[in-house]
């Protein structure tokens, strides 16, 4: 995995956490559920991505990588 695809994860799992906290705010608890398990899955498939980059990148590759993977996410937006 690349950290574009950690980017993306992160994104998705900011995107459930938001609609899980106003499902709370609704009292629509069993779709709050629903999007807290699925923020938690990004959440994972996001910190195995970036495990794997500090095991396979140096910092300056990290760098580099991180920069493209966040602007690519932003001019998709």
């Amino acid at each position: 995995m690349s950290l574009e695809e950690a980017a993306r994860q992160l994104k998705m799992a900011g995107h459930d956490a938001q609609v899980a906290f106003d499902c709370v705010g609704l009292g629509d608890i069993e779709r709050a559920q629903e999007h807290a398990l699925t923020l938690r899955a990004a959440a994972d498939a996001a910190e195995v991505a970036l495990s794997r980059a500090l095991t396979d990148l140096t910092p300056e590759q990290a760098q580099a990588e991180g920069e493209r993977a966040v602007t690519a996410l932003e001019e998709a937006s």
